[in-house]
């Protein structure tokens, strides 16, 4: 029987303390849990916040720093730190551990994308448990991840994961505001729910997310054919608790779709800002594409052509009224594209192999 392959995400409001500092006992206790799952056969990929924590309490700076250069100096002092902390609470159960650290624009390239793939399939093959966490060092503002919670899909998607574990400060999604008593815990989630009216936009304590990134994250990767569970990590014992409790352990559980998708969909599914240019198609095209027959887009239904690009970028495909339809890799670069544009008889301009329906 093939190994089960899960990826947790461990939120930063998680790992913090009140005061901000990193919170060992609960990384302790989750590192048992991890090594827990490890004894029976899991692949684990963990993605870990908490860089910053580590960071924050390192050193007195003599100026005030914007935010950039201040998540720049934590990360950078914190990281070291956090990835010691796993690496001495793995090493009591014998387990090794390897840092990944990596950028949204590593994602962009196909190339980038499999080699880090690959990477991370030597680690477990090997037996070591990769530590993912963005490179804050390097990511500023535009070219960073929403928050760990698009990372950890992104992750889970790449790396063709069974189920993804995202763990928060709340016990999952409700039907009103959580520190409502009337409120209800959704504990599962159909595909093609829509659950949109429920979140609450905004954020708590020290993360860069909430319930809206993780909502979005948590239905995008579903809907490639990966289970996706929302739990409370303050919980003790709460990955244990969903592998053995299931139904009496308080989350919220996205059912994945029946089919899955190809592994260059998934890429193309989490690289929507990454798409160079726009292709503007007519009704007829629209309502092919939206239908159940799978089909390729064709130039004869492109309309307007947005942008510049070469042949195998990405670019968005939208309908005339502006609803992004899809995402897809061109088969043409702009310049070929426009000037063929309503024509017969050529070859796809996005291929159905190719191509990613929102």
């Amino acid at each position: 029987m093939s190994k089960k392959r899960i990826v947790v995400k461990v939120g930063s409001n998680v790992l913090t303390r009140e005061d901000g500092k990193l919170d060992i006992t609960r990384m302790s206790a989750l590192v048992d849990q991890v090594a827990w799952l490890h004894a029976l056969d899991y692949e684990v990929i963990l993605v870990s916040s908490g860089a910053m924590a580590s960071g924050r309490g390192e050193i007195s700076v003599a100026r005030r720093l914007d935010s950039v250069a201040q998540r720049q100096l934590y990360s950078a002092l914190g990281q070291a730190k956090l990835i010691n902390h796993y690496y001495n609470l793995f090493r009591e159960y014998r387990l090794p551990v390897g840092q990944v650290l990596t950028m949204k624009e590593n994602f962009n390239s196909r190339r980038a994308y499999l080699n880090q793939r690959a990477c991370m399939e030597v680690m477990l093959d090997n037996g070591v448990i990769p530590i993912v966490n963005e490179n804050d060092t390097v990511s500023v503002t535009e070219l960073m991840f929403t928050d760990n919670d698009e990372l950890s899909g992104l992750i889970a998607s790449m790396m063709d994961a069974d189920a993804l574990i995202i763990l928060s400060n709340i016990d999952g999604i409700y039907d009103g505001p959580p520190d409502d008593p009337a409120s209800h815990l959704i504990g599962h989630v159909e595909p093609g729910s829509d659950l949109s009216a429920y979140i609450q936009s905004g954020r708590s304590g020290f993360g860069r997310g909430g319930m809206v990134t993780k909502y979005n994250i948590a239905k995008k990767v579903a809907e490639e054919g990966i289970r996706v569970i929302i739990a409370n990590g303050k919980r003790d014992n709460i990955l244990v608790d969903i592998v053995e409790h299931p139904d009496d352990t308080p989350h919220t559980e996205f059912e994945p779709t029946a089919e899955g998708v190809s592994g260059i969909k998934k890429w193309i599914a989490h690289s929507d800002s990454f798409a160079k240019g726009r292709i503007i198609i007519n009704e007829r095209a629209s309502e092919a594409l939206c239908g159940r027959q799978a089909v390729s887009l064709l130039l004869v239904g492109v309309v307007e052509v947005e942008g510049d690009f070469e042949e195998g970028d990405l670019v968005g495909i939208y309908d005339e009224d502006g609803r992004k339809l899809a995402i897809g890799r061109t088969a043409y670069d702009s310049e070929s594209a426009r000037r063929l544009t309503g024509c017969h008889d050529q070859k796809p301009i996005v291929h159905y192999d190719y191509l990613y329906l929102e």
